[in-house]
């Protein structure tokens, strides 16, 4: 989950792998801002805030729509890849394999930019994708999985077809809806609510009535600081 600490010892033996292979991994998750890092308190997946999540829609919006924009025709092998991809999704679907089904509709972006020959790109929307998953937990995205590979399903028909310009308005329709699905405008619950409303100072009239109601002790000033603070209460 966002904000998650991750030990590097958990890891280790997680992966069967040393430490030092864990640090460079998350050395590397941290320059490409999936992971941070705290001198004191270790590595922590990202939780992006709000600014950070619209821009990163907002990003993969530009590069998914203008990839398909510029892109030549698609051949059979190609096509076939992206459909085999959308039938993984299916069986993750159907198999109500949570884990698998994030992965493999966040990745269809990635394998259909690697399809349309631009790798650089593809290796771009891998780290947007993994932000914009996580932003879905984050924001609690309300989109169905079902209706995301529907609409995979709709893009790659319209590639088939040639229709780039539909093919365009789709992908930039699929984005957004899966962006309005997020409660990005819903505060954040507090964990710490109750606490906050029982320090929070009380209104002039309830503090004077309190106050009235209790009958004064001296306390001296060599009381200890918890009586002195009990005789205050």
């Amino acid at each position: 989950m966002p904000g998650a600490r991750l030990g590097e010892q958990a890891l280790s033996m997680l992966f069967d792998c040393s430490r030092t292979l864990v640090r460079e991994a998350l050395m590397q998750l941290t320059a490409r801002g999936i992971v941070q890092v705290s001198s004191r308190r270790g590595w922590f997946v990202v939780q992006p805030s709000k600014t950070e999540a619209r821009e990163a829609f907002e990003a993969r919006k530009v590069i998914e729509t203008g990839l398909i924009r510029s892109a030549g025709a698609m051949d059979k092998t190609t096509l076939k890849r992206l459909k085999q991809h959308i039938q993984q999704e299916k069986t993750a679907l159907k198999q109500d394999d949570v884990g698998r089904r994030s992965f493999l509709l966040g990745d269809f972006h990635v394998c259909l930019a690697e399809c349309l020959g631009n790798q650089l790109l593809a290796d771009t929307l891998r780290d947007f994708t993994a932000r914009t998953t996580l932003i879905a937990m984050l924001y609690q995205s309300s989109h169905d999985a079902v209706k995301s590979c529907q609409e995979h399903i709709e893009i790659v028909q319209a590639l088939e077809r040639g229709d780039k310009e539909t093919a365009e308005r789709l992908m930039a329709e699929h984005i957004g809806q899966v962006q309005s699905a997020l409660q990005i405008n819903a505060a954040p619950a507090d964990p710490l609510a109750e606490l906050r409303l029982a320090l929070a100072p009380m209104s002039a009239p309830m503090a004077a009535k309190k106050t009235a109601s209790r009958t004064p002790r001296s306390v001296s000033p060599s009381t200890s600081p918890s009586t002195y603070l009990g005789a205050l209460l």
